[in-house]
């Protein structure tokens, strides 16, 4: 599935051009960042309600296809700097995080883990 189709469903703010030429592979959700760097597969949306800098390395570091923070939180300023510099596409939502995920799922997008 593309992540533009993703974007148009759940009504995120389409602040990213490059949303277009983005397959995503499946889904992951969770807050805990060394939960997702284990298992998270690469070219999966990564679902949490963490807003700090660090969301933007793990997403870096398991080659998410995009972040989308749940809950109506916004992401810190340096959140969307460095998601900016790294071309990770970040989205904020004021959907819950478990909301967003069967949206997801009826889309489609199913859970994906890493396969170790």
């Amino acid at each position: 599935m593309q992540l533009a189709a993703i974007v148009e469903a759940l009504s995120l703010p389409s602040g990213h051009a490059s949303v277009a030429d983005i397959e995503v592979a499946g889904g992951y959700c969770s807050d805990l960042l060394s939960d997702v760097m284990g298992k998270a597969a690469a070219k999966s949306v990564w679902v949490t309600n963490q807003i700090h800098p660090n969301v933007v390395a793990v997403a870096s570091l398991i080659d998410a296809a995009a972040v989308i923070i749940a809950g109506g939180v916004e992401p810190e300023a340096e959140t969307l700097e460095k998601a900016q510099e790294v071309g990770i596409p970040l989205f904020a939502t004021d959907l819950p995080a478990f909301e967003v995920v069967g949206r997801l799922y009826e889309l489609g997008v199913r859970g994906t883990i890493r396969s170790v």
